[in-house]
């Protein structure tokens, strides 16, 4: 793809605080799009809005994006022919752009106090500062060009608002949702510089930005769909027509129950993460959980999220980063919002589980063991998750799901011993020692085999000796196959556990 003509998108947080897991979809969705055209992913921070700057934010979004593996081209921590990527840094900048948009009449100074706009929006309610009310308000338009230049050489407080014309109609060919239209008339003239911390709003950074990092396509939430028609009309009042980008606006991410967008207090409630990682609020202390924190692996984050307002298109449910790329388009995202279904979450990781290498899950799991006091190795645990690992969804329900592979049961389920422990068990199991006593053990299924043979040859059945098996050496009935179990703990530990329990509850 020519210089001209490539893509480039970019993820544009604000440090305000933690990443919502709705950002962390839409810079998955830019990552997959400029991955799949061939182009490139910038990381610009916009911290223009000085009064809601979070310290600690801006590494906690980056630490976030790296650790699921959404990877920039170029900006914040990553550098690039474009910089600086902070908008804090480009002050310089956006002045030359204010000052052209005033000298082409396309923008105006307002000296409006706070107190006066109060005023306006306490008389009428439905106040909009616009070509209908500009007249009757203090600003270059309505105040002689003496006084207005006597206010800036004072250094009187002012705003500087994008003058919109009415009766315009503005066209958003939108990726997802086709062609959408606004009139101008529902525009308020909106302030694009503020000299008390001489800082752009969003506004006019987002759109010098985009221009100027050459940025083809802008993907962002549904919910920034209103500020578009006003980009267009800054596009075309600094003459950008030609490069403007074309815009994609996601579906919101939905409340698991109920109606509206997913928020924290869903997560605080239904006992879910709603962020990347855990986050400590630099303020009250307060920690908030993270999906890295509560177990999840990173490609299972990726993918349950991917499938949140996108779809293949084919029954296919479990992709790698390379198959979303290969496979992404905006032909198949979804205009209605998607809802945030967390047990399904559960299950990607339950797959990923499934899928992951059993020697990489074990060396995850090795200093757990030994803060336990467990003293093992690599090769016996990662023989261990493999066969525990279908129980589990996440790795820190390995101890309960096989801590019986590292010590005897102290103690035996109550309602297991009472379904399952019968008055002939006590014989049955001194039998089983017996004929256990013979195997060296290596065997799963011959030992199977022995046992059922037994079992057969004294009419037992195998449904009560066997699970009075299991109780002796686990505590309970549950597990994987009991022979195999066994073959892992090996001979000596299984005798010992059938004799104890023999001596317990005979």
């Amino acid at each position: 793809m020519a210089e001209s003509t490539r893509v480039r998108v970019r993820f544009a947080p604000s440090p305000t605080g933690p990443l919502h897991i709705g950002g962390v979809r839409t810079a998955l969705y830019n990552y997959l799009f400029a991955k799949n055209m061939g182009g490139d992913m910038i990381l610009r921070i916009e911290d223009t809005d000085s009064k809601r700057f979070v310290p600690g934010a801006e590494g906690y979004i980056i630490e976030s994006l790296s650790w699921l593996g959404i990877k920039f081209d170029e900006g914040v921590s990553y550098g690039g022919q474009y910089g600086p990527y902070r908008q804090s840094e480009r002050r310089a900048i956006y002045k030359q752009y204010v000052d052209e948009l005033i000298a082409k009449g396309k923008a105006y100074y307002a000296f409006d106090t706070p107190s006066e706009l109060e005023s306006k929006h306490t008389q009428s309610p439905n106040f909009q500062y616009d070509a209908r009310t500009r007249g009757e308000m203090v600003n270059s338009l309505t105040l002689p060009a003496e006084e207005v230049a006597a206010r800036l050489a004072r250094g009187d407080a002012y705003t500087v608002r994008f003058k919109i014309d009415p009766d315009e109609t503005i066209e958003i060919n939108d990726m997802i949702r086709g062609q959408v239209f606004y009139k101008s008339d529902v525009l308020d003239d909106k302030v694009l510089y503020k000299s008390a911390d001489q800082l752009p709003t969003y506004h006019l950074a987002n759109v010098v930005d985009d221009h100027l990092m050459k940025v083809s396509h802008v993907i962002r939430g549904e919910e920034w769909l209103p500020s578009t028609p006003l980009h267009i009309l800054l596009y075309r009042a600094f003459g950008w027509q030609d490069t403007m980008p074309r815009f994609a606006h996601l579906p919101l991410l939905l409340k698991p129950d109920g109606k509206g967008k997913l928020s924290k207090r869903d997560g605080d409630r239904l006992n879910f993460p709603v962020f990347p990682m855990e986050w400590k609020d630099p303020v009250t202390g307060d920690i908030s959980r993270g999906y890295r924190e509560s177990g999840y692996f990173p490609e299972a984050v990726i993918n349950f999220l991917a499938l949140l307002g996108w779809n293949p298109g084919t029954e296919q449910e479990i992709f790698t980063m390379d198959e979303l790329i290969a496979q992404f388009s905006f032909a198949r995202c979804s205009k209605a919002g998607a809802k945030f279904d967390y047990e399904k979450g559960k299950w990607f990781n339950h797959q990923y589980m499934l899928l992951a290498d059993d020697r990489r899950l074990a060396e995850m799991l090795l200093p757990d063991l030994a803060a336990r006091g467990i003293k093992t190795d690599l090769d016996y645990v990662t023989r261990v998750i493999a066969l525990v690992k279908g129980r589990m969804n996440f790795l820190h329900e390995f101890w309960e799901n096989a801590s019986y592979f590292f010590q005897a049961p102290e103690q035996y389920d109550e309602k297991t011993v009472a379904k399952r422990w019968k008055e002939e068990s006590p014989r049955q199991m001194n039998e089983l020692c017996e004929i256990l006593e013979g195997d060296d053990f290596s065997d799963p299924v011959a030992m199977e085999a022995k046992a059922k043979a037994w079992c057969e040859a004294n009419e037992y059945g195998m449904g009560v000796p066997m699970n009075a098996f299991r109780l002796a050496i686990v505590g309970e009935g549950k597990g994987p196959h009991i022979f195999d179990i066994v073959t892992l703990i090996g001979k000596a530990e299984t005798l010992a556990r059938l004799r104890r329990c023999v001596k317990v509850l005979g």
